[in-house]
């Protein structure tokens, strides 16, 4: 079992993370009389209900269940829930429990932030992604007007509870989801670069994939500290995502992972085009991200482009706002005209 701590700046406010097995079984059964006590629901998706309603049935909460996909991160979905939590009971002192991935880790801790003006909020990720990115450094939000996560809120979870086991049941898509996000940790961390790298027969291995959960936990949990609320470098973390939530968007078919891949696959590119770079760290990392991505590498740039110009990230207008990987462990902040933006996307497609 390994521990981290989120503390952050000028508030008492803290989040737990451990990264432990039976999860269900164990972590959350020694902490039922207290989440009794207070009051406590379950938040999840059909495709988890599905997989483990025996063990959720054992804790004896109120359980609510959304439809599984990204499509239901939605308004509707998010009223439904803080009804389901009205009715229920829940009160200021309760606790929303969030079994499952990206969506229902996005979904609940917002509903948790809403409710009363905030309660309590444990995150249990059941997919690589949500452990390694989404469900650590409070982030919480809902997809609105066609725009990926334009509804949200800073809401720390209490704990974190991060469990390996959950990868046996996931398949090899969900893996390479992912692993886009810790490809986009290794852009950050040279260590973990040098990692993949050596192991790259190994990305897909539940054994190595476990391993280095943690690993990418800490990097995160590191950088939310300094920076909780995104003012600055937090946004390093935003590698391959200005590109890759337009792309989402438009290829459905895509999973967000493997959209952050293709975004950061094509940022490395624009990198080469405005910044200094050290280009033979920028051809290892392509390499990375070829082990890892496949399909087709192209999309409709106009379109994505005129997504990614209503990006939250964006701070001027007519401006594409990006993070870029540089060298080895370094990124950069870059601005980008829209028309040059555009004509980069044209010009790396056709190029792929």
């Amino acid at each position: 079992m390994r521990t981290f701590h989120i503390n952050l700046k000028s508030t008492p406010k803290r989040s737990v993370i451990v990264c432990r097995r039976n999860v269900l079984s164990k972590q959350l059964k020694e902490d039922l009389p207290r989440l009794k006590a207070g009051g406590a629901m379950i938040f999840t998706d059909s495709n988890v209900f599905s997989l483990y309603q025996r063990k959720i049935k054992a804790l004896d909460l109120p359980v609510f269940v959304m439809p599984a996909g990204e499509e239901y991160k939605t308004e509707q979905t998010l009223l439904a829930l803080l009804k389901a939590m009205a009715e229920a009971d829940l009160r200021r002192c309760s606790t929303l429990i969030a079994l499952g991935g990206g969506v229902v880790g996005d979904v609940g801790g917002l509903a948790a932030s809403l409710f009363m003006r905030g309660i309590s909020c444990i995150q249990v990720p059941t997919t690589l992604l949500a452990q390694v990115d989404s469900s650590v450094g409070g982030k919480t939000a809902i997809d609105f007007c066609g725009v990926k996560n334009l509804i949200g809120a800073f809401h720390q979870p209490v704990y974190v509870y991060a469990d390996p086991d959950f990868f046996k049941t996931l398949p090899p898509r969900e893996l390479r989801c992912g692993l886009g996000e810790i490809v986009k940790h290794a852009a950050l961390n040279g260590t973990l670069f040098d990692k993949l790298l050596a192991n790259r027969d190994k990305l897909f291995d539940l054994g190595f994939l476990s391993e280095i959960v943690p690993e990418n936990i800490a990097i995160k949990a590191e950088i939310v500290c300094k920076d909780p609320n995104e003012t600055g470098l937090r946004g390093c973390l935003n590698l391959g995502h200005t590109t890759g939530h337009a792309i989402e968007l438009t290829q459905k078919e895509l999973s967000h992972g493997e959209c952050v891949l293709l975004g950061l696959l094509y940022e490395n590119r624009i990198a080469r085009r405005y910044l200094a770079t050290d280009e033979a760290y920028l051809d290892a990392l392509e390499s990375l991200i070829r082990t890892v991505l496949v399909g087709d590498l192209r999309f409709d740039a106009e379109e994505a482009a005129r997504l990614a110009l209503h990006d939250k990230k964006n701070t001027a207008e007519g401006t594409v706002s990006l993070a870029v990987p540089t060298r080895r462990g370094e990124f950069a902040f870059l601005k980008l005209e829209y028309s040059n933006y555009v004509k980069a996307l044209k010009e790396i497609g056709k190029a792929l």
